[in-house]
């Protein structure tokens, strides 16, 4: 913020947003979406931190060895190219909302598979198990 008055010398002020970003903690519920994919991990966009939305986006990672349902305390912390190493080490954690390749939105039919329902094609991925109180109707 620039101020000047009665022709003195400009005043300039470095003013913070009121609210203060939400950062992503150990152990917190993230919501993601997948930005890239490949053989070894998938690279994200956090959302939301619990139920709050970020104002902007953190990077994270979900490394292949990190996609499963127990075991969550053998999970690293973090690296400086990732910003955030995620898990789904948990039953409730997983995929969410899936589009097939013809554009379509899939349908879990296991814990562990989706299903395209114009296609019929299936697609291995860890499903979460959405508890009843956070689905929207």
């Amino acid at each position: 913020m620039r101020k000047s008055e009665n022709g003195t010398l400009p005043v300039i002020s470095v003013m913070r947003d009121v609210e203060s970003q939400l950062l992503p903690d150990v152990g917190a519920t993230v919501t993601c979406k997948v930005c890239s994919i490949n053989s070894r991990f998938a690279k994200v966009h956090i959302l939301y931190v619990g139920s709050t939305p970020l104002k902007s986006p953190f990077r994270g990672t979900i490394r292949r060895e990190d996609i499963r349902a127990t075991e969550k305390d053998k999970i690293s912390l973090g690296d400086a190219q990732s910003n955030y190493l995620l898990t789904t080490a948990e039953n409730e954690l997983g995929v969410v909302v899936a589009h097939s390749e013809a554009g379509v939105q899939m349908v879990p039919i296991s814990w562990c598979e989706m299903q395209c329902p114009s296609t019929h094609s299936k697609e291995l991925r860890k499903v979460a198990r959405v508890q009843p109180q956070f689905l929207q109707t």
